[in-house]
């Protein structure tokens, strides 16, 4: 890679995928393990996810598994890939975030996003319904407010009046044109749809408006990436999590994640085999080399500042050496303490 493109920020969102056979506890765990080795590896930051209702995702409260990643970590930026701010009162999450950034100051980040629950059932246990995502845009403006001391209430957010914590704003339909209008930093994806990410990423700089939390356009990337020995062991990584969706779009539920080499075996439908087959398609996998060579076609396209990396899959050792893998391409040459240096110090937190 470039130096350039070296000196790009990788991240790292967790989502606390549960296993087959496994419990929600060993998934909350396994996120908690895998952010003290990111950090070890020098990746800037480490986000959890919002999912309810999901039988194969363990992460449902993102700022109270925030607080059990950045205990158990010392470095590393701790946050979210997000929050779902509809689901929620602006007030109670700016308190929420005000207790994490003075338990942990300078290490918290506040990634927001306007999804809603996935099925009926979860919004009408959420008590939120799917027009509650049309006021993102002012649900965005009173958290901040919160934060600023601007509420036209008459009561404070306590700890979270007077305290930076940077927001960014997830980029899912209009989320691009929101963060623009906001002067906030932008999480994008996914990396198998470019031609789409590539227009959301040009509306947001054409459109950006500077404001006390960004001065500049600031795109964070956000993909599967997925590296091994072999263009094959990448490929094997990314089973699990593709079987995983074309189960949930053909049978309704979004399962654990099985083993590789039990999907391998199964005897599927047309049906399951064509989403099976799409969810396969489209990342960024393969040995070192041919990643190094797909990160710098894509950075170059984009001109991102950071990736966010959101690999799953059911072999958390091969996870691991994955990003073990990707710190090793981030790295050549030598530059991985400026790198971090270079991260730590940046315009964005």
């Amino acid at each position: 890679m470039s130096p350039e493109t070296a000196a790009v920020r990788f991240s790292v969102l967790d989502r606390s995928r549960t296993h087959e056979g496994g419990t929600h506890a060993e998934a909350l765990r396994a996120t908690v393990d895998l952010a003290r080795e990111v950090e070890e590896l020098g990746f800037h930051r480490f986000w959890v996810s919002e999912h309810h209702g999901v039988p194969g995702v363990a992460g449902s409260a993102p700022t109270v598994l925030a607080a059990a990643v950045a205990s158990a970590t010392r470095t590393i930026r701790v946050g979210t890939g997000g929050v779902m701010l509809p689901n929620h009162q602006p007030l109670v999450v700016a308190e929420q975030f005000g207790v994490l950034e003075s338990l942990f100051p300078g290490r918290i980040d506040m990634g927001l996003g306007r999804s809603v629950g996935f099925t009926d059932g979860v919004r009408r246990a959420l008590g939120r319904d799917k027009d509650d995502a049309d006021d993102f845009a002012a649900q965005l403006d009173e958290l901040l407010g919160w934060f600023r001391g601007t509420s036209p209430t008459g009561v404070h957010a306590r700890p979270a009046e007077g305290l930076a914590v940077p927001p960014f704003v997830l980029a899912m339909g209009e989320g691009a044109a929101v963060a623009a209008r906001a002067g906030l930093p932008m999480v994008i994806g996914d990396l198998r749809n470019r031609e789409k990410m590539q227009r959301g990423i040009d509306h947001y700089r054409a459109h950006f408006r500077p404001s006390p939390w960004a001065s500049e356009p600031y795109v964070v990337i956000s993909g599967t990436i997925a590296v091994a020995a072999t263009p094959e062991q990448a490929r094997r990584l990314l089973v699990p999590e593709a079987w995983s969706m074309a189960y949930s779009r053909t049978h309704g539920t979004f399962p654990p994640l099985p083993p590789a080499e039990r999907i391998e075996t199964l005897t599927m439908t047309a049906k399951e085999r064509g989403f099976y087959e799409a969810g396969l398609a489209g990342h960024i996998a393969g040995t070192e080399e041919q990643v190094a060579h797909e990160l710098e076609t894509v950075l170059k396209e984009t001109g991102a500042q950071e990736v966010l990396v959101t690999t799953s899959t059911y072999d958390r050792a091969a996870l691991l050496d994955s990003y073990r893998r990707l710190a090793g391409i981030v790295n050549r040459g030598g530059v991985a303490d400026e790198v971090v240096v270079r991260a730590l110090s940046g315009p964005v937190a």
